[in-house]
């Protein structure tokens, strides 16, 4: 008589091997972090603040894939903007050896993983299915899962107008069984003050009265990033001009300001719209694309395969560009949101088929082009998110070039007009900057620099006066001089 067994003979699941990836030094603080969150009832959302080229996508999954070991969570679902930022979302986690699979509309069944660790789904699908999505999410409320957000700065939450923030009330809705909520973005803020999700808002005092702030669960500023070596530090280049103002068919009628000192603000706004107009006489927007593409010519003495990106008004005015670099022999590509073909012309970039990718508004958050070293910003869109997003996209560096090059890194260059506004934020980018959500009524037209006053130009641009170019460089800013 055989021996008895009690092999049922049930199929295993097949062992998945360790990723070779080691966590940075904050990945593991993230880790840390998820693990105190999840022994904590409660505790549901988590917001990290880490700029682009800290790994926030390889540190999400790098957290779950130790959690899922650890028995802590069994699943994630992922939420972006971006097809091309999903396509990265899937390339990360078949590296971690993680299943990833895209959602898919008109899937039947109440179970959306299926055999997968983890789901894919853009905000737009998300708020265009939720009905869908909602009872096949609501029947894993029992399973320990993992909500990400990336770019959670764009998933805005207006109690009063519920309607206007669609994505958000989508992502709030559909994640309410989620055990923990991660939030992922490089710029904390909103250009409309409102709140967005997976961040906790907490009462700070302003000095005049309380206001609420939203508070970053864990912040990895880009200076922190240089200093490491894991990103490019970035020097600027801001070209000063005078602009006029007026009728010039009647003397006396005109007025000339330094582009880098006009404070008020429709005046400022106004400077800004003549100086990267092409063919106006008060523009300095041929100057500027000029030596940007000479500085491109000298970065490419050390690094090759170097490119550059420039950021224009509106898709007249980047075809016009496009011409201009091209009357200069280089290879140009140009992408827009009206382009069919706009995915592959970012794609042949990466691959170093063109010089220069000229973009109206695609190529800021998940545009991921380590060869990207000279960034021309020539649009009067003037928020600090847009500028940030655009100008680091020149930061991040791929394995090769981090071997061949010592720490610190060799800088990536932003050449961009004098504006008041953005020489405040170019002084700041490499700092994080507490979000304060002021009451609407206290809204006000924003101000060129805190206190309600314009930065005074470094003592180097007073002395060569207006016309001269501004110089930034390194994580660590000048300080501006006070005139008198």
């Amino acid at each position: 008589m055989p021996p008895l067994s009690f092999d049922l003979h049930v199929p295993r699941r097949p062992q998945r091997p360790l990723p070779l990836l080691q966590p940075r030094h904050w990945q593991t603080q993230l880790i840390q972090l998820l693990q105190r969150r999840l022994q904590r009832p409660g505790s549901h959302d988590v917001l990290i603040n880490a700029g682009p080229g800290a790994g926030k996508t390889l540190g999400a999954l790098l957290s779950f894939e130790r959690l899922q070991r650890q028995g802590q969570l069994r699943r994630f679902l992922v939420f972006c903007h971006r097809s091309s930022i999903a396509s990265q979302w899937l390339q990360a986690a078949e590296r971690l050896h993680l299943r990833l699979r895209e959602w898919q509309p008109g899937e039947p069944g109440h179970d959306p993983w299926g055999e997968a660790d983890g789901l894919l789904i853009t905000y737009q699908a998300a708020g265009r299915n939720l009905q869908a999505l909602l009872p096949q999410l609501e029947g894993r409320r029992e399973e320990a899962w993992l909500a990400i957000a990336d770019e959670v700065h764009h998933l805005g939450l207006d109690p009063e107008e519920p309607e206007a923030t669609a994505w958000g009330h989508a992502f709030s809705r559909l994640t309410a069984g989620a055990r923990l909520r991660l939030g992922l973005t490089g710029t904390p803020f909103r250009a409309d003050n409102l709140a967005f999700c997976a961040a906790r808002r907490i009462q700070v005092h302003d000095g005049e009265a309380w206001v609420e702030q939203i508070a970053p669960d864990l912040s990895i500023e880009p200076r922190d990033l240089i200093a490491a070596g894991d990103v490019r530090p970035l020097e600027f280049r801001f070209q000063d001009g005078w602009v006029d103002h007026g009728r010039h068919d009647q003397p006396g009628d005109t007025e000339r300001s330094p582009l880098s000192q006009e404070q008020r603000e429709s005046w400022r706004a106004r400077n800004l719209r003549r100086a990267i107009r092409l063919g106006d006489s008060s523009s300095i927007a041929l100057r500027l694309l000029l030596n940007a593409r000479q500085r491109l010519e000298v970065v490419r003495r050390q690094h090759p395969e170097a490119g550059g990106l420039v950021v224009a008004r509106d898709i007249a005015h980047a075809r016009r560009l496009c011409g201009l670099l091209e009357e200069e022999g280089d290879r140009v590509l140009l992408v827009h949101s009206q382009d069919s073909a706009a995915a592959d012309h970012m794609q042949a970039f990466k691959a170093g088929n063109a010089d220069w990718l000229v973009s109206i508004d695609m190529c800021a958050e998940g545009f991921d082009a380590p060869r990207l070293r000279v960034v021309a910003y020539l649009t009067t869109v003037v928020t600090r998110t847009r500028f940030v997003q655009a100008i680091t996209r020149a930061v991040r560096m791929d394995a090769q070039r981090a071997s061949q090059e010592a720490v610190p890194r060799h800088p990536s260059y932003v050449f961009a007009p004098a504006d008041p506004l953005l020489l405040q934020y170019a002084r700041t980018w490499s700092l994080s900057e507490p979000y304060v959500l002021r009451p609407k009524a206290a809204d006000a037209e924003p101000t060129p620099a805190a206190g309600g006053r314009a930065p005074s130009l470094p003592l180097q641009a007073m002395e060569d006066g207006a016309g001269a170019v501004i110089r930034m460089r390194g994580p660590q800013l000048p300080n501006f001089v006070l005139q008198r």
